[in-house]
């Protein structure tokens, strides 16, 4: 499938159908891509982050409507600049020139065709670190066919299991059954994580990361049980746990605080009977009792 990017807008799966150089869609952005920041930034998983940084670059807005994000400003009140597509390679270049282990593309979805033709041109530019597609799951598989070949890792959440929840503190309708078909295709085209055995730095490859959420509104067990069975216990994770109540979170009392050290217990417990052992934790010190 090769998308017109003169066409309305069927990027992801809320299939908004408008055309975004004189309409909004749910994730609130314009054609043109928007980003909020580019950095070196040394926290991401270590495989990404080594010893120089994973070249992050934020974009402004998203497709989901998370009630809890940590990033409101930027994905629901759209903080940033305007870059074109050429700029954007620039971007890219600048980071690789700076040290980045690799170009880090956080919340991407929403401007997949736009960043498509911009890795196009960095890579005319010479651009030859790793493409991190670092994204919610909630994905067109028929978008995601277009940058096979150009994206050579896949960071990608699995936010819910219950389509209820995924409504509720996201916006997301049918989010698993998105997100699963997504982690499938994005699995097709990378396979599991391969790390140089050398730099210790992934190379290609797909891992998920799960936040753990109060109240087990993830189901979180259903989700891992679905990753061993379809795609396999060799399967990197991040399993998280820096979930805080911000942004919304107040509206709604079952997710109004941190998560405790049972839940973050229960989520690892489930991991280790289920074999998986390629895992990245990163336990903070928020825990409840």
């Amino acid at each position: 499938m090769e998308s017109n990017l003169s066409d309305t807008c069927m990027v992801c799966p809320h299939l908004c159908d408008v055309d975004r150089t004189t309409s909004l869609g749910k994730c609130r952005a314009t054609k043109q891509i928007k980003i909020a920041s580019y950095q070196l930034h040394r926290g991401e998983e270590p495989v990404l982050s080594g010893t120089q940084g994973s070249g992050t670059i934020f974009f402004s807005h998203c497709n989901l409507k998370c009630v809890y994000c940590q990033n409101y400003d930027i994905s629901e009140w759209g903080n940033g600049h305007y870059y074109s597509n050429e700029q954007v390679a620039e971007i890219m270049m600048l980071l690789q020139n700076n040290g980045a282990h690799n170009i880090n593309l956080v919340s991407p979805t929403h401007y997949s065709l736009q960043i498509k033709e911009a890795i196009k041109l960095a890579k005319a530019k010479g651009l030859n670190i790793p493409i991190v597609w670092n994204s919610n799951a909630y994905e067109n598989v028929e978008i995601l066919q277009e940058l096979d070949g150009l994206v050579d890792i896949y960071l990608t959440d699995f936010k819910y299991w219950n389509d209820n929840n995924a409504a509720k503190y996201s916006s997301a309708p049918d989010y698993a059954y998105h997100a699963k078909k997504a982690i499938l295709e994005m699995y097709r085209q990378v396979g599991d994580l391969q790390i140089d055995n050398d730099t210790n730095l992934a190379r290609k490859g797909l891992m998920i990361r799960l936040l753990i959420l109060p109240e087990n509104i993830n189901g979180i067990e259903s989700i891992l049980n679905w990753i061993s069975e379809d795609i396999g216990n060799m399967t990197y994770l991040s399993i998280m746990s820096q979930y805080f109540p911000t942004h919304r979170a107040d509206e709604f009392p079952e997710i109004n605080r941190v998560i405790t050290h049972e839940e973050y217990s229960f989520a690892l417990h489930v991991m280790e009977g289920l074999g998986f052992e390629n895992v990245f934790t990163q336990k903070t010190s928020n825990l409840s009792d």
